[in-house]
């Protein structure tokens, strides 16, 4: 085969690994797709110059992203209200961003840890992947969206995730698969065996590990309702111009009985100011069914500052009225990232935004039902970091959403994989109360106990376990995580040495 046609298939073959490695994420949830895309992925970096493996991850990024993130286009066209030439050009920018990750680490071990195998892929490659997943938690106010540990909740690795969190586990699913792939250049058998072994060891480590019970339960398990009324909607733009939902809501909220806990979603109220809607019908019906029904609710709420500025927000309607704020907001959904520039393009071409405040990184937790909960909003649940500040205190997380501009995509079982692992890391059970779907109940370990289907009307009574205690990842964070990534690259630097040392004196 001459040399521009093999360019061409490894090309190929770069953007289909990519392409191929959403299968392995839910709703598919096929795991093993994870270890042939980077198969495939570390065959084209394996005689490639260092530019050529740039370009291979960079063709690798935008197979990945562009069928993963897909949905991003959905959001903006169908309910956003954004011309489709803008939401192509939002959607392929974030796409090429995201691609520029696995290109960054097909470069870097290809320029400087190519001739030295075991370092490139046993060190230098998983540890650069976390890494990058852990920057791109971050980069920019983040986007962690498809880590690569979401994967492998029917895998053995899962296991680790309470201890190394969700880049944890993209850690060793890499290692995994560079491991193979080193397994077919060792120079002998006994290293082969070694490592082989190793890698055994892992995931039946991971195996055992999901039997450990790292919190415990505390107190009687909580009745809860989470309340999906399936309300027509649109992405976040003027709070003014969206449907009243409110009245549908309160009607199932009030005809729950026997409960503790009735959580409403994101956008339960959307169309009024809280301190509008304290004198309304909805939250005064709130405020008579729990003295009448001993039942707390917690429910989605714009609240408008006295300086002008509005908060997307949470609060709780019991004993303690509490409030929950936003950190996290959606860009150009709920706030314009560098404003001075789009704002002024979207003024031209008349795109309506909203221009939310943001809320404190670390928050109080909300108490409602006797419990302390840990809160988050929307896709703030994919910031492993914000949800671990509820701890060690929450006794249940919760996360109210509106995925319905996610429509009918991927996202929506995207989402709600990432809930899961923030339950599991935390040892925590997590409600999820949605507006159109998924709404769910999910366990310590990360289990869905219950969960409705997607645009339908329902109200998903089950119970919930308070948990008490402190997983690793609770208690330390990334810590874990990181300290492994960076001796990975400190040994495979000092490695890099010794062997320049080596062929030095030698010569």
């Amino acid at each position: 085969m001459n040399m521009p046609h093999a360019l061409f298939w490894l090309q190929f073959l770069a953007v289909l690994a990519g392409a191929g490695l959403p299968l392995a994420f839910a709703p598919f949830d096929f795991f093993p797709f994870v270890l042939i895309s980077l198969l495939l992925l570390l065959k084209t970096w394996q005689h490639a110059t260092a530019k050529q493996a740039a370009w291979y991850g960079f063709l690798f990024g935008i197979g990945y992203f562009g069928v993963g993130v897909s949905w991003v286009y959905i959001s903006f066209t169908q309910f956003g209200g954004v011309h489709w030439i803008v939401a192509v050009l939002v959607t392929t920018s974030l796409i090429v961003f995201l691609s520029l990750y696995p290109a960054v680490i097909g470069w870097i071990s290809n320029r400087w840890f190519k001739n030295h195998l075991f370092v490139r892929y046993i060190l230098i490659i998983p540890a650069l992947w976390a890494g990058m997943e852990w920057v791109r938690g971050w980069l920019l106010s983040g986007f962690p969206w498809l880590s690569l540990g979401y994967s492998q909740f029917h895998s053995p690795l899962i296991g680790f995730a309470p201890a190394l969190g969700v880049y944890g586990v993209s850690w060793l699913v890499v290692l995994s698969a560079t491991g193979l792939f080193y397994l077919t250049q060792a120079r002998t058998i006994l290293g082969a065996l070694s490592l082989f072994t190793s890698l055994v060891a892992i995931w039946i480590a991971g195996w055992q590990l999901q039997a450990v019970a790292w919190t415990q339960p505390v107190g009687k398990p909580l009745r809860v309702a989470l309340i999906q009324a399936n309300t027509p909607d649109e992405f976040k733009l003027y709070i003014t111009d969206r449907p009243d939902s409110m009245p549908r809501y309160l009607e199932l909220a009030q005809a729950q009985q026997n409960v503790d806990l009735v959580i409403l979603p994101e956008t339960a109220i959307s169309n009024v100011f809280y301190h509008e809607a304290r004198a309304q019908h909805f939250l005064l019906g709130l405020y008579q069914t729990h003295r009448e029904k001993n039942v707390d609710f917690i429910t989605g709420v714009p609240v408008l500052r006295r300086d002008g500025s509005y908060l997307n927000g949470v609060v709780t309607i019991g004993k303690e009225i509490d409030f929950y704020y936003k950190y996290h907001l959606v860009p150009f959904g709920e706030y314009i990232p560098f404003q001075r520039l789009f704002g002024k393009i979207f003024e031209l071409i008349d795109v309506p935004m909203s221009d939310f405040s943001w809320g404190e990184f670390k928050q109080p937790n909300l108490h409602a039902a006797g419990q302390e909960i840990g809160m988050s909003i929307c896709f703030e649940d994919a910031f492993p970091e914000q949800i671990r500040n509820a701890m060690p205190h929450a006794t249940i997380l919760a996360n109210v959403s509106n995925d319905s501009w996610f429509a009918d995509s991927l996202a929506p079982h995207q989402h709600l994989q990432i809930a899961q692992m923030r339950a599991l890391e935390l040892g925590r059970y997590l409600l999820r109360a949605t507006n159109t779907g998924i709404s769910a109940v999910i366990d310590t370990r990360g289990n869905i106990v219950d969960k409705t289907e997607q645009f339908k009307i329902q109200v998903l009574r089950t119970t919930a376990q308070p948990h008490q205690g402190v997983t690793p990842f609770g208690q330390w964070g990334h810590s874990g995580i990181l300290g492994i990534v960076s001796f990975s690259i400190l040994f495979g630097v000092i490695g890099l040495q010794y062997r320049a040392t080596n062929l030095t004196q030698r010569g």
